[in-house]
């Protein structure tokens, strides 16, 4: 069976065969694929012509949408693709992660379509004052980026490894081409088939290549931008193209890398955290067959533990059943392919050289299958006594089950055997004691994009050492490859353009339909919270009646909440203090305020959705005179759920409180909810 591409808006066979794809259990061939004579230019092209401009027309909430009808789409098909899961000996645990993670990824982003609004572009931060009357402001806006990413993924996860990066790029506004690993992108042409078959994505916004792709960075400009996932060196040569660096092409990278996993002093064999050590360790090594680039590689222990450390894990290993994951007790697949078992074989006899084999085989071992025909290996795990002196520990990955044993005395020996890895994605710290984690924070921060503090509190709900989430940054430093991926709206900035916004505040609350302080407000003898989602323009405001504030005003706000704190309640306790007198208390203001500009009669309001920001910027006394600016200051639409529900969105006001100076003394943003007008 020939694998086929889907470029410029059709699928397209290959003109030859370049690669052959196995069962990795069983060895039977799957299909071949190859990118020979493909003209990357013009797939390309068309991305940036046809699938750049449709998701560009979309709002970050449209995309958002886009994203969650896509993900539940796939989270109805997604038993479909365990059987072909399990041909890359992936067990079904592992499986389940590629599949069911990589669509709860797409889920994930579909909700961030909350944060980022309803416009087509982002508005990051505050406006910065340029000038000293005001009439001159800058603000940052985020735009999308006009070229296309180009995804390069490793084997080791088809679906998840796709998912979790074309998630982001389609919600900044950008269209993708994805390039798979040539050893499983069987696994990803076939949830590529259901997307493009589900009409979901606008046409030219996802293409795929199977193969080499030799040359497909060839044609990349300063617009587009490169993700790679997998080995540092292969990585680095990418990098350093000379397309790439003329072009000043965003280059992504993110490397597999020597993680490590430190048990505490305090984590003494019989104590929960020593337990949750050895678990962890063993889940690390078998998981996906250990070939994962969060996989554990390096095992820190203290010395005097390092016996009781070998023996328990060596337990917990001599459970886990090798085989065919289609075999009912599997607990651990093959590797990926023959060749990589052959190159595992072949970083395990180097590391053997400075290192003990303390368990597992390389080759008498048995299996549930055909261990001939499957690319199938043991948990294999090393001791090395003496980790300052023998260090082709930190510097020699076999991408599969194997991890070394290192001894530790202090915990600045342990930091530095985790720092000599030159840079990971991530690394555990078991431990109880908030100091012991604290030091190791300070001292392998700068070297790890991740660290788990693991323990009997976290342990119940932790996704676990090698599991990136969505919300939270993947990546690392140095050999990992200095990349970023995930990490919520922080990798959506990574395909949008930085853009210094400068101008009159008026014109630039029209423009990013954000108002801007400053501003031209729109006063209207129709109260804002009379109008429905739709008539609410960017700007309207309502000026406020006034109110003179008093004692009364104060001593009954104190006797109301309970809040008596000092200031507020005892004028001969404000010595030393920022205070004159007796001082309203800030909430008072806020909630004399909503007094002053809540309309009462009911309208399209439906309810208060929270409160966004708030500062006290100068102390209310009694005697002063408050009044309120409202200001509609942004409006983001929300989705009906089902029919009966509202359709309704939700509006940012700026609240301003000011003095008989015009001084502000408190500002705020607040949300309501407001209904949509039925059409």
């Amino acid at each position: 069976m020939q694998l086929q591409h889907y470029i410029e808006g059709k699928w397209v066979s290959p003109s030859q065969e370049e690669f052959t794809q196995f069962d990795a259990s069983t060895g039977e061939v799957i299909g071949s694929c190859s990118t020979a004579g493909l003209d990357f230019g013009d797939i390309l092209a068309y991305a940036r012509k046809t699938g750049g401009p449709a998701l560009r027309k979309m709002s970050f909430r449209e995309r958002g949408l886009m994203l969650k009808q896509l993900a539940l789409h796939l989270n109805d098909l997604r038993k479909k693709y365990y059987p072909l899961s399990y041909q890359t000996g992936a067990t079904k645990g592992d499986s389940w992660v590629d599949i069911e993670g990589g669509i709860g990824t797409l889920f994930a982003y579909a909700s961030m379509r909350r944060q980022l609004g309803d416009q087509r572009w982002y508005v990051d931060g505050e406006a910065a004052r340029l000038s000293t009357e005001g009439t001159f402001i800058g603000t940052h806006v985020m735009v999308p980026r006009q070229g296309v990413a180009v995804h390069i993924n490793a084997f080791n996860f088809p679906i998840w490894g796709m998912l979790e990066k074309v998630a982001v790029n389609l919600l900044a506004g950008m269209p993708a081409v994805v390039k798979p690993s040539e050893v499983t992108s069987f696994l990803t042409e076939a949830m590529v088939r259901d997307i493009i078959a589900s009409g979901i994505l606008p046409e030219g916004s996802l293409q795929l290549v199977q193969g080499s792709g030799v040359g497909i960075l060839d044609t990349m400009g300063s617009q587009d931008v490169v993700t790679f996932t997998g080995s540092a060196a292969t990585g680095r040569k990418l990098k350093g193209l000379p397309q790439i660096t003329n072009e000043a092409v965003p280059f992504n990278m993110e490397a597999d890398s020597l993680n490590a996993a430190i048990l505490g002093k305090d984590a003494a064999p019989g104590t929960e955290e020593f337990n949750l050590f050895i678990k962890e360790v063993r889940r690390e090594m078998t998981t996906k067959a250990g070939q994962k680039c969060t996989a554990i590689r390096r095992i820190i222990v203290p010395e005097a533990y390092i016996e009781d450390v070998q023996i328990a894990l060596g337990k917990q290993l001599a459970g886990t059943t090798v085989g065919d994951p289609r075999n009912e007790g599997v607990r651990m697949g093959a590797l990926v392919s023959k060749k990589q078992q052959q190159v595992v074989k072949e970083r395990v006899q180097q590391l053997l050289q400075s290192s003990d084999l303390v368990y597992g085989q390389l080759d008498d071992f048995e299996v549930l299958g055909d261990r001939d025909k499957g690319a199938y290996c043991t948990p294999i795990l090393l001791r090395n006594d003496h980790p300052f002196e023998h260090t082709a520990t930190h510097d020699i990955e076999a991408f599969g089950p194997v991890s070394t044993l290192l001894p530790y005395r202090e915990l600045d020996d342990a930091i530095a055997l985790a720092n000599l890895g030159k840079g990971s994605l991530v690394s555990t710290i078991c431990t109880y004691d908030a100091h012991t984690a604290q030091e190791y924070l300070l001292g392998a921060g700068a070297q790890h994009g991740r660290i788990l503090i693991l323990n009997r509190e976290s342990a119940p709900e932790s996704t676990g050492h090698g599991s990136p989430m969505p919300l939270m940054n993947h990546g690392g430093p140095g050999r990992a490859g200095g990349g970023q991926e995930l990490g919520g709206i922080r990798s959506v900035k990574h395909y949008l353009q930085t853009v210094a916004l400068q101008g009159h505040p008026t014109m630039l609350t029209q423009v990013t339909q954000q108002y801007q302080p400053g501003a031209a407000r729109k006063e209207s003898d129709i109260h804002p919270f009379r109008k429905y989602f739709q008539e609410i323009e960017i700007g309207d405001t309502i000026t406020t009646a006034k109110h003179t504030v008093t004692d009364g005003d104060i001593g009954n706000f104190a006797n109301l909440t309970g809040d008596r704190f000092y200031a507020h309640v005892d004028a001969t306790s404000l010595e030393g203090t920022p205070f004159e007198q007796r001082v309203a208390h800030g909430y008072w203001v806020l909630s004399k305020a909503a007094g002053l500009f809540v309309e009462p009669r009911k309208g399209p309001v439906l309810l208060n959705y929270g409160l966004e920001s708030c500062r006290f910027t100068k102390p209310v006394y009694p005697g002063m005179t408050i009044g309120v600016y409202l200001t509609a200051k942004e409006k983001i639409e929300q989705q009906q759920r089902d029919d009966e529900d509202y359709r309704k969105g939700i509006v940012k006001w700026l609240v301003e409180v000011y003095d008989e100076t015009n001084e502000t003394v408190a500002i705020a943003t607040i949300l309501t909810m407001v209904k949509l007008k039925e059409e």
